[in-house]
């Protein structure tokens, strides 16, 4: 994060945490604002009073699942679609913004296929006043060596990148990006994050929309989470994933679930875990500490079961993401997961650990 991005972040989310609303706001006013945006379609609710804000100079990222709104509230804030609630890009309604200072990358993109990548990137470049020079720009998202193949031969991922570089072509204020990344090799995606970290570092507001979690993890200065049309989760992801994520678990690949036996045994040998539980496939052991996960081992041992693998993770945007919009989501307990199993004996860390589930 820049460090404008950084103070303005931080101003806001100090204004954001007053309830009274007393506080008023400082530092610079925000980039893109959308205040009670809602936008229905026939009966289908798309969006749902969202309130949003981006700073300048952020990398601002919007995950949910598909039907959440993600699509039309990019639509709405480009103005390429009306919806009601105050929203305005660098201070005026969407609709007004000189479109020189925006870029948009759509998912869904289609250019003439029978041109090359420098005669497609020279075309966009030709629709405003001051663009950047084409083969700079090829540079930047890794097309120089295949800058003069026509765009029906390259790949998927050679395909994306001609179509970012035509999103960035008139060096924007503020760029939109749905799924840059789609198709994109290993290489080819570290490149394009490392274009979006130098375009951000250099002033440039950032609105990224991604199914890849890793990419919205490391990327975003914070992150926006729709659900059925409204902002369930915003901010930092380090302060998403220890208020939503959860905690380190520990999950033991067997032939079948573990009986009852193993998973109380388990339960009363790892003193840091608090819940051991089978599994569809093994044992899963929430709460456990890197440290001792050889009591766990020799757990199993004991009770003569034969494990395939051991796999210790700990929590991340994505398992944010489950459990506020996934398959781990109970709109019953407002986001617990039920499940049985045995708790572990109280520990210290176990509440600090298990934000999610506070």
């Amino acid at each position: 994060m820049n460090e404008t991005a950084a103070a303005s972040a931080s101003a806001v989310g100090e204004t954001d945490s007053e309830a009274d609303g007393d506080r008023t706001p400082t530092g610079p006013e925000p980039v893109v604002v959308g205040e009670g945006v809602r936008k229905s379609y026939g009966d289908v609710v798309a969006l749902d009073g969202v309130d949003i804000a981006v700073e300048p100079g952020e990398v601002f990222g919007l995950i949910g699942p598909n039907g959440a709104g993600k699509t039309t509230l990019v639509r709405a804030l480009t103005g390429t679609t009306a919806a009601e609630g105050d929203l305005r890009v660098f201070g005026v309604p969407p609709r007004d913004v000189d479109p020189q200072r925006i870029g948009l990358l759509p998912q869904s993109f289609g250019p003439p296929e029978r041109l090359t990548a420098t005669e497609l990137v020279d075309y966009y470049g030709g629709l405003y006043d001051e663009a950047r020079d084409t083969e700079s720009v090829l540079r930047d998202v890794g097309m120089a060596d295949d800058a003069d193949a026509w765009y029906e031969t390259l790949s998927g991922g050679q395909q994306r990148r001609t179509c970012v570089a035509t999103a960035i072509v008139n060096d924007p204020d503020l760029l939109f990006l749905d799924e840059p990344t789609t198709g994109i090799d290993p290489a080819g995606r570290r490149s394009i994050h490392r274009l979006i970290e130098r375009l951000a570092d250099g002033g440039t507001t950032v609105f990224l929309t991604s199914h890849a979690m890793d990419e919205v993890e490391r990327l975003a200065d914070r992150v926006a989470l729709l659900r059925d049309g409204g902002v369930v989760a915003v901010g930092p992801p380090d302060e998403l994933i220890a208020e939503h994520g959860g905690e380190p678990r520990l999950e033991v690949s067997l032939d079948e679930s573990a009986p009852d036996a193993v998973v109380e045994a388990v339960a009363a040998a790892v003193s840091s875990a608090r819940l051991v539980e089978s599994s569809a496939d093994g044992l899963r052991i929430r709460g456990v500490r890197p440290e001792a996960i050889g009591d766990a081992v020799d757990a199993l041992d004991a009770a003569g079961v034969d494990f395939e693998s051991l796999a210790w993770s700990v929590p991340s945007l994505e398992d944010v993401y489950l459990r506020l919009t996934g398959e781990e989501y109970s709109p019953r307990d407002g986001g617990r997961e039920e499940t049985d199993g045995v708790e572990g004996p109280p520990n210290k860390g176990a509440e600090a650990a298990d934000g999610g589930d506070r």
